[in-house]
């Protein structure tokens, strides 16, 4: 399978801090911390430490569309084994809150498959994981 090229990320770079006239209340101290840039595919992205009152949540999140099981693998155990969590169906949320889904190509066609039966046995056993699982996916599909 060919991945599309969708997602290319370019390297961080961070903002100075604000300036020093920057004031917060005691209870949000980290009010002041500096920003995170990136770009993603040519757009500028910014990170803002809100501190805990702005909290992430699945409302957002990155796509990355693996190729095969050992890809998928790379990025779930990157992220889970990194303070990060797991969650349900190809979900996982990194030590930062961020959410991911680590969805792999075969599961995406599996589930928009033209006979509709293989795309809800392939949904229906996706529903009951949380890395997914290629090989099972298949087997799901082919009933």
């Amino acid at each position: 399978m060919k991945r599309p090229n969708t997602h290319q990320v370019g390297p961080p770079t961070t903002a100075p801090p604000p300036p020093d006239s920057c004031t917060a209340p005691a209870s949000r101290s980290t009010w002041c911390s500096p920003v995170l840039q990136r770009s993603a595919r040519g757009i500028p992205c910014l990170g803002l430490n809100g501190g805990a009152t702005f909290t992430h949540s699945e409302a957002f999140s990155f796509l990355v569309s693996t190729v095969d099981q050992a890809e998928t693998d790379r990025y779930w155990n990157a992220i889970v084994g990194n303070g990060g969590e797991e969650s349900q169906c190809g979900w996982c949320r990194d030590k930062w809150g961020l959410s991911w889904q680590i969805t792999p190509i075969a599961l995406t066609e599996a589930v928009t498959d033209t006979d509709a039966a293989a795309a809800k046995r392939a949904f229906d056993a996706m529903m009951k994981m949380r890395k997914i699982d290629i090989a099972a996916i298949e087997k799901a599909r082919k009933g």
